[in-house]
């Protein structure tokens, strides 16, 4: 029995400074194949060589990866400003749209870090473009030294709404999660629900409200040792149980 098709969305960037790649992390399709029991494709995130029809057609569920890019302020009604990074236009033209797309056929879809941003921009919210500088905030951005295990090490706690989506997928009101962001969201875009904050008051879980499909969304990175950790697993597992649903509905 072949499995569910999950499509990651990958990330433009240049290799050894000269050639042109699209890639995405070898954790999210670890994630993906592991965890959530799908097959893990790498998309193309450029409007010039796929559209938001054919890979909905294709691909039977989604993954928003994160990135170095962020979602360029015009999306949200902003000017660009130094503190906003570098962008990705492309990227922007495909995920926002399939995004939107996504939620309003029920497909699912989950979102990591950028994509957790890139949903709540593409229901009309809006970002701001450097946490660490707003008054009471934690610095969220990835420790620059130490190794990969210790910059994808738990660093803060996330507290879920009591009852709500994800305190009863996690089965906790609190887990530890790591953090590698350094925008955030500012205001919710239309029926985005802020179901986990960090303790500085940072969302942290999102879904959107009465969506017919899966959305649920985090800014936290839980593709790493995804099938391991306590907390990524069962987001994962649901996650693929969404898309093994909607591969099966789909004939």
């Amino acid at each position: 029995m072949s499995r569910p098709t999950v499509g990651i969305i990958g990330n433009s960037h240049l290799m050894n400074d000269r050639y042109a790649v699209h890639a995405a992390g070898h954790i999210n399709s670890v994630a993906v194949a592991e965890a959530a029991g799908c097959l893990p494709v790498i998309v193309p995130s450029d409007p010039r060589l796929v559209t938001v029809e054919e890979l909905m057609g294709l691909c039977d569920g989604f993954l928003f990866t994160g990135g170095r890019p962020n979602v360029h302020p015009s999306e949200y009604g902003e000017a660009e400003t130094p503190a906003h990074g570098d962008f990705d236009r492309n990227r922007d033209a495909i995920t926002l749209p399939l995004i939107r797309a996504l939620v309003e056929r029920g497909q699912p879809f989950l979102g990591i870090c950028r994509g957790f941003q890139e949903l709540n921009v593409a229901m009309g919210g809006s970002l701001h473009p450097e946490i660490r500088d707003l008054p009471g905030r934690m610095n969220h951005r990835m420790p620059p030294d130490g190794t990969i295990e210790e910059q994808f090490a738990l660093r803060h706690a996330v507290r879920f709404t009591e009852g709500g989506v994800f305190h009863r997928l996690m089965g906790a009101p609190e887990v530890m999660t790591n953090t590698l962001h350094g925008q955030g969201i500012a205001r919710p875009g239309h029926r985005i629900v802020v179901d986990g904050l960090a303790p500085d008051g940072t969302p942290e879980a999102i879904y959107v409200q009465d969506a017919p499909g899966f959305t649920l969304s985090v800014q936290w990175h839980p593709e790493w040792n995804a099938a391991n950790d306590p907390v990524s697993r069962p987001l994962f597992a649901a996650f693929g149980a969404a898309v093994a649903d909607w591969a099966q509905r789909q004939g």
